[in-house]
């Protein structure tokens, strides 16, 4: 095996995938580090960050690389990372995960083609910025975002071995899943030539500075046992960037205001109105779904007895058009 040269000196090669739960950011890391290792004859750490362990939760996976002949014994969280990968697109609304980014580094962007987005300003003029249509190829090839978003960064990160992480990414799926192997050497194929660069979207310059989502705690500045020190509110919640490409979307037409849809969904999204029938009766009617609190589960669409409700791909600007606020006034 001859050794891989990483781009810098002295330090190791950290990169950082900004993720949610369900889209395969752990996953993705763990794969990516047992290639350097196996396979490029790197020394790797891969360690995830995350909360309750379920769809739409955020989550932050680290990759560490250092040539092999050096020992590798830091575990700590990256906050100034070469590359970072965006799971979701939504994640760019958040400043804290472009925070530390380093002048020269790279952006890899889950997006669908057209409009820049706007946040991308925020970033150095110097970054290589790489948007690719994970979710889409995902779902076109039945795999995944991450054996996607895996194959487009074995592309732009010119010291990695594409067909070592491809070897890597099958030999993990050939035991438990031989049936989606086949499916994710697609999707990483695809991923590796269909993106697009952004040019200089940027406008900062130098380093970003490091933004910490937490306070460091040590035994003097830890907070309160059972205090919640940032408490939330339903109404400003957002679960737009739990979904996974796809909808449901209510048809009135064909709706008997049953409320079975009401009954088996999680988050609550639907909104019901009152309404007047022919004979000045008031009737409580589904009016629609605001899509701000939809993680797009799907359980409204699996109830629904007259399909009323069905589940669409979700295209840019959808759910806005469609949506119906279920808080008038106090929400954008």
């Amino acid at each position: 095996m001859s050794p891989v040269q990483l781009p810098v000196k002295d330090r190791p090669y950290e990169i950082r995938f900004e993720s949610i739960g369900g889209l395969g950011a752990h996953a993705g890391s763990q794969i990516l580090a047992e290639a350097c290792v196996v396979r490029m004859g790197l020394n790797a750490a891969a360690f995830s960050s995350y909360g309750s362990e379920k769809k739409g939760s955020p989550v932050r996976s680290f990759v560490r690389l250092l040539p092999g002949d050096k020992p590798l014994r830091d575990c700590s969280p990256i906050e100034t990372p070469d590359v970072i990968v965006f799971f979701h697109p939504a994640l760019l609304n958040n400043p804290a995960t472009i925070a530390g980014l380093r002048a020269d580094g790279t952006v890899i962007i889950n997006g669908p083609p057209g409009e820049v987005p706007k946040q991308l300003e925020a970033l150095p003029k110097t970054v290589k910025v790489i948007r690719v249509d994970a979710l889409k190829i995902a779902i076109e090839t039945k795999s995944r975002p991450n054996a996607v978003l895996l194959g487009t960064l074995s592309s732009i990160a010119k010291f990695m071995d594409p067909k070592a992480i491809l070897e890597t990414l099958s030999s993990e799926f050939a035991g438990k899943h031989p049936e989606a192997v086949a499916s994710n050497e697609k999707a990483f194929t695809r991923g590796a030539t269909e993106f697009e660069e952004i040019k200089n979207p940027g406008k900062a310059s130098g380093d970003l500075p490091v933004v910490r989502q937490q306070p460091v705690w040590g035994w003097k500045t830890q907070p309160m046992g059972g205090l919640l020190p940032t408490p939330g509110n339903t109404a400003w919640n957002n679960l737009a960037a739990s979904r996974m490409g796809f909808i449901p979307v209510y048809h009135e037409d064909k709706c008997i205001h049953c409320g079975v849809c009401d009954l088996v969904c999680p988050d609550l999204c639907l909104v019901w109105g009152k309404n007047k029938d022919a004979n000045s009766k008031i009737k409580i009617k589904l009016m629609g779904i605001d899509y701000r609190y939809c993680k797009g589960c799907m359980r409204c669409v699996d109830s629904c007895p007259t399909s009323a409700i069905t589940k669409e791909a979700e295209t840019p600007g959808s759910a806005d058009k469609l949506r119906v606020q279920l808080f008038p006034g106090l929400v954008p």
